[in-house]
């Protein structure tokens, strides 16, 4: 069985004092969101009868429209909502990062709920749990391969990823095994495969909508690719919670993060505002396609279908040795609705 891939580690700036919301990324020369401060890793704290959450998720228009009621405080007595009584409140400290740091922060245990790849759950299972709210998975979301050269033959050369955990990559070791890959940051893909630097991207996220501004050919849709074999949804990414917070917490976050995103769909310009700061320099066009696109019915409820294409997927991996065999529970029990927004729909 293959180690977790890990990238070499990286310098991050001093945290700050405890907040309502941290952003901890910053922007690199050129705009972009680089990962997020790390924290030693701890337990969930309980603070004066409340128990704090490091909650992580990225700067992209899926997850902020996601979680915009949340963080922002706009589900109506969440604690009495979503805790039976005597339960202590749940306070999240927020963080933002890209999904490979996500997926790493996760693995060093810096998190207690977090969004994941699918790919680097195969790692987590063992320790954390799947929310069934708020995922990405989906049919035409998949990752695109694109080159310079619409006719490149690939074998050998070398593609540019996103992280060595995220599910784009495993995507791409099922599709074939001939070609060698570099990981970069998402971001930098699209115009380091256009100057020339790498061969080929895995381009994933908005990249989708945006890589014929760079000259760039998809040469195959992952996601096509993966539903043709298969005939199952394509898994992108989920909320994942530490197994060790319990059952019933779980239960909570669940609600929580399902009546956040009912307030998100009933009330779309709430979260114009939190969405657009973190996309950078993407148009509004392209946040509205890509909330479209990623978010549907099953980021409410993963469903039935949507378990058994996670299982699969998995199970493609564990057949190669990249992680064990996934655990019998994945996904907390049923869905729950005991959060409500604070307006009515």
């Amino acid at each position: 069985m293959n180690p977790p891939p890990r990238l070499p580690p990286r310098r991050a700036p001093a945290p700050t004092a405890v907040g309502r919301e941290h952003e901890r990324y910053t922007l690199a020369d050129g705009g972009g969101p680089q990962e997020g401060v790390r924290h030693a890793a701890r337990p969930a704290a309980t603070v004066l009868g409340t128990m704090r959450l490091r909650l992580g998720y990225s700067p992209c228009p899926n997850d902020t429209f996601i979680f915009h009621a949340l963080q922002a405080g706009l589900l109506k007595d969440t604690a009495a909502q979503a805790g039976e009584e005597g339960e202590e409140p749940l306070e999240f400290e927020v963080e933002l990062m890209d999904i490979d740091a996500l997926n790493q922060a996760a693995m060093a245990g810096e998190l207690d709920v977090a969004k994941v790849s699918y790919h680097a759950y195969g790692y987590l299972a063992g320790d954390w749990v799947l929310l069934r709210s708020g995922g990405a998975l989906g049919r035409g979301v998949g990752p695109l391969v694109v080159a310079r050269d619409p006719h490149v033959d690939l074998a050998g050369r070398t593609i540019a990823v996103p992280g060595g955990t995220t599910t784009a990559r495993l995507l791409l070791a099922l599709w074939r095994d001939d070609v060698r890959t570099e990981v970069v940051r998402y971001d930098a893909i699209m115009p380091g495969v256009a100057e020339g630097r790498w061969d080929a991207g895995l381009i994933i996220h908005e990249s989708r909508f945006t890589y014929p501004r760079y000259g760039l050919h998809s040469l195959c849709d992952l996601g096509a690719w993966w539903e043709e074999r298969t005939g199952c949804l394509v898994p992108l990414g989920a909320i994942a919670a530490k197994r060790s917070l319990g059952p019933r917490v779980h239960r909570r976050l669940d609600a929580l993060v399902r009546a956040s995103l009912e307030h998100a769909l009933a009330h779309p310009a709430d979260s114009a505002g939190y969405v657009a700061a973190h996309a950078q320099e993407m148009e509004e066009d392209v946040r509205r396609r890509h909330i479209e696109l990623y978010v549907n019915e099953h980021s409410l409820d993963v469903g039935a279908a949507g378990e058994a294409s996670v299982r699969e997927l998995l199970g493609r991996g564990a057949e190669r040795g990249l992680f064990p065999p996934l655990p019998a529970e994945v996904f907390v029990a049923g869905p729950s609705s005991l959060a409500a927004p604070a307006r009515g729909g």
